[in-house]
């Protein structure tokens, strides 16, 4: 098997101008492309919805060695329901963590020296007030599984991750296809598995060729595919190759072909301005807030 890679973490925005500023301003993050699409993305990219979205992509490095997190925001919805997939990303910053106190940002101490905090729409991140001495912060995302030996056996025995720890107390292991990339810890929560409506996506490449591998290794196992192979076009840049996959317990699954995606996810010094202007020009909030109306809650 030829090397794969931890790229990046779909999150579903409802506000995104608090969340840009929550990646931004607390994090220390920032945003290596954006991209507006006028509909909705042949593999469900931003869920399942038609209309307009945007997609930014924020992280603390180019996307050819760090892992980063893939915002979609669907215009017209101003908010997702939470479930118990998603259990948070955890990274080592103690920049985040004085960031985070001096924006007057909730913060609580969940152990010595974690604190846990929200993005805005309730996703949970854990900031390690360490100094950083890698190359990328993020350490892990965590994922809640209703079968810890079942998701296991999936993840490392048909998608090839290496376990790096298991702990059958705890019900928790931890994996990753690399020691120098983000790992994929799962956690058992004790019963099924609620997505909600802001479930994410995590996504990994692997070479172009393996694709059709990992397809019809899935078909082979009477596993869920998604969306078969397809290529996906984002105008002006490359296009790519995914097929998306769901585990056991419906976490989405995308896998793209490596060459192409380093080329697509070459970092845009125009990003930040992209995104700005995005945002000055939605008056969406303005418009619904004059209607007295509210945004629907998806």
């Amino acid at each position: 098997m030829a090397a794969r890679r931890a790229l990046h973490f779909v999150f579903k925005v409802g506000d995104r101008a608090r969340t840009a500023r929550f990646y931004r301003e607390l994090l220390g993050m920032r945003v290596l492309r954006h991209e507006e699409f006028e509909e909705g993305c042949k593999a469900t990219c931003n869920g399942p919805y038609d209309g307009k979205w945007s997609k930014t992509m924020v992280g603390f490095g180019p996307e050819d060695n760090h892992f980063v997190a893939e915002l979609t925001y669907n215009y017209g919805i101003g908010e997702y329901r939470l479930g118990n997939d998603f259990l948070g990303i955890t990274l080592v910053s103690s920049q985040a963590v004085s960031n985070a106190k001096k924006m007057g940002w909730p913060l609580k101490e969940v152990t010595s020296g974690v604190f846990e905090t929200e993005a805005p729409g309730g996703y949970k991140f854990y900031l390690e007030d360490k100094e950083q001495l890698k190359q990328d912060p993020v350490w892990k995302v965590t994922l809640g599984v209703s079968d810890l030996q079942k998701s296991v056996s999936y993840w490392s025995g048909l998608l090839g991750m290496k376990i790096y720890e298991k702990d059958e107390e705890k019900q928790r292991a931890l994996l990753g296809y690399a020691d120098n990339q983000c790992k994929l810890e799962l956690k058992a929560v004790g019963g099924a598995v609620d997505h909600g409506t802001a479930f994410g996506r995590i996504a990994f490449s692997c070479a172009r060729e393996e694709l059709p591998n990992i397809e019809a290794l899935m078909k082979k196992e009477n596993q869920k595919i998604l969306t078969p192979l397809v290529s996906l076009d984002t105008p002006g840049k490359a296009t790519v190759q995914v097929v998306i996959l769901a585990d056991p317990d419906g976490h989405e699954i995308c896998f793209v072909g490596d060459e192409a995606f380093r080329e697509l996810s070459k970092v845009d010094p125009n990003g930040d301005k992209l995104l700005d202007d995005a945002m000055a020009a939605d008056n969406s909030d303005k418009w619904f807030a004059e209607h007295n109306m509210k945004k629907v809650s998806a």
